[in-house]
Parts: C-alpha cells; structure tokens; sequence
C-alpha cells in the first residue's frame, strides 16, 4: 500500500500559512511579487486599519459552509474538536522533527502557534476525480496588528527555509517552495506553490493562497500529485468569498 501524507500535515500546512505567511510572497494591495512581507507592505497594511469585526467559531464556521470548490461542490466544515486534534498532532509531530537546515524548525515552531484569543474554523472538499483536496481556514484575530508583527518576524527565517527537509513520524519529506502570483481582495495577498518529495519517491504539492483583511485571515490550499499555480484563480475566489464578510 502507498504511503501518504497525513491528514495533520495538510492542516498544518494551512494553518503555517495562516498564521505564518512566510512561505508565501506577500504585497499591499499589489500581485505577489518576492518571497517575503516587505516592511514598507506591512506598514501600509496598519495605516489605514479596518475596524475589527468580532466573529465566534460558529460565526467562522457558518461562512465557510456557504463556499463551494471548482466543481461546485459545497465545501464540509470540519468539526472544532477535529481541528484541535489535528494542530494537536501537528506540534507533537514537530517537537520531535529534525529540520534541515535546523533554523527552519524553529520558524514551524511559532509559526503554528495560534494568537490567543483567536476564533478559527476549517473546511476541506476532497475530489477523487483529480486526487486532490481543498483546505480553507479562516481565523479572526483580536487585532490586526497582531498578524503584521508576525509578518515581520517571519522574514528572517523565510528566505533560508524555501527548500528544507523534515524528518517526522517515519518520512523523510524534502520540501520546496516558490511564489506565486496571486492577489487576492484583502489588504495583504500571499501565494506559494510547495512541492513535497517523499522518501519513498512520492511527490503531493499543495498551492496556498492568503488574503487578509482587518483582522480577518484566510488561507485556501489545494493539495495533489499534480496541483499547478494554475488552480490560484479558483482558491482566490474562495478567499475573497470569506474576506467579503471582512
């Protein structure tokens, strides 16, 4: 039987996204265009603040029900306690990876923490047709401001991790990360294209798009054999379906 990659990885992925942004290119209200926030796009992000909007996990949950994937099929929420499980097994899994370089554990360290007081909700549709799965997440943050200083932060650590290799849970997973051009309606777009090479000689990929505004947050990755930067088009419709709510 094949050996694939863990249900917790792919939430992992999208919540590293979320929370981190490093992986990504990031811009103001321009198309990605380098690896990392600039200061100069973060600051423009926070001079102009959009009033923060309070939102419940139910509140979270309840827009992503009404989303839908490229084939028009409605996406399904995943439960909190199913959430919860997964960033769960997602950081045991990390405090005992070995990262190559080692400067990148410490950049998934934090980067899969979620703010305090943050409400976040998931929802996820699988296709078997193409073999692939979409992932949304959305978090509400308290401010915004929150999620700039964590922008800044990532810089650092950004540029020496697009490619790295991790050994967690039995697999050996090299993975490799390039910007991609996407923008999205919020004040902040971020896109990436992973590759992730197995040791048993299996490739996934996964394309994640961001967008963020105010203090709203969403993250849509699709994941596949064969997932391309073209599918950027149909993620960043789901995400500004989300940030309309911004």
């Amino acid at each position: 039987m094949q050996r694939r990659i863990t249900p917790p990885a792919v939430i992992l992925v999208a919540f590293l996204a979320l929370t981190g942004c490093g992986s990504g290119a990031g811009t103001g209200t321009a198309t990605a265009t380098s690896t990392a926030v600039t200061p100069a796009a973060a600051q423009t992000a926070t001079s102009t603040p959009t009033p923060a909007k309070t939102f419940s996990d139910a509140d979270l949950s309840g827009l992503l029900s009404t989303l839908k994937d490229a084939q028009g099929k409605p996406l399904t929420v995943v439960p909190a306690a199913q959430i919860d499980q997964g960033i769960l097994k997602a950081k045991e899994l990390l405090k005992t990876a070995v990262f190559t370089p080692a400067a990148c554990k410490s950049f998934a360290d934090s980067s899969a923490q979620i703010p305090d007081g943050s409400t976040y909700a998931g929802a996820t549709s699988i296709s078997a047709t193409d073999k692939t799965a979409t992932v949304v997440t959305v978090i509400a943050l308290k401010d915004a401001q929150t999620m700039t200083e964590k922008l800044n932060a990532s810089q650092a650590s950004a540029a020496q991790c697009k490619t790295f290799t991790i050994e967690a849970g039995g697999q050996k997973i090299t993975t490799e990360t390039t910007p991609v051009a996407a923008e999205t309606n919020g004040d902040v777009s971020f896109a990436a294209l992973t590759k992730q090479h197995l040791g048993t000689g299996q490739a996934q990929a996964a394309l994640t798009v961001t967008g963020i505004k105010g203090n709203l947050a969403a993250t849509a990755v699709k994941t596949g054999p064969v997932v391309t930067q073209q599918a950027s088009t149909e993620l960043t419709k789901l995400i500004n379906t989300v940030l309309a709510h911004g």
